[in-house]
C-alpha cells in the first residue's frame, strides 16, 4: 500500500516527500481533531471507581484516621486542611547560594 502511495505522489522525491509529509499531518489532524474526540465517550478512562469488597462506597476503610481511635488530632482540634508539613511555610531557610554555583 505505502509503494503503491509512493508511485502516484507526484514531482519526483522531493514531491513525493512533501506530499507524504502533508498526507501524515492530514491524517493526525483528521485522528486528533474528528475521531478522538468521537470516540472518547466510548472509552472507560473516566469511570474509576475504587471501593473495599463487602462495603459501600464512602464507608471507612481500617487505617484510615478516625477508624480503631487512631486519629492524628486526639488533642481535640479540629482537623485542618489535612497537611501537616515538617518545614516552616513562611519563611525560605535554605542558605544563600555559594558564589562557586
Amino acid at each position: 500500500m505505502y509503494a503503491w502511495i509512493w508511485r502516484k505522489l507526484p514531482f519526483g522525491t522531493p514531491g513525493k516527500l512533501i506530499g507524504s509529509l502533508l498526507i501524515v499531518t492530514s491524517l493526525l489532524a483528521l485522528f486528533w481533531y474528528v475521531v478522538f474526540p468521537w470516540a472518547e465517550p466510548l472509552l472507560p478512562f473516566d469511570d474509576v471507581q475504587v471501593t473495599q469488597e463487602g462495603g459501600e462506597p464512602g464507608d471507612p476503610v481500617d487505617g484510615e484516621p478516625g477508624v480503631d481511635g487512631d486519629d492524628p488530632n486526639l488533642d481535640g482540634e479540629p482537623p485542618g486542611d489535612g497537611h501537616d508539613l515538617p518545614y516552616d511555610t513562611e519563611r525560605n531557610n535554605t542558605p544563600p547560594p555559594s558564589p562557586t554555583r
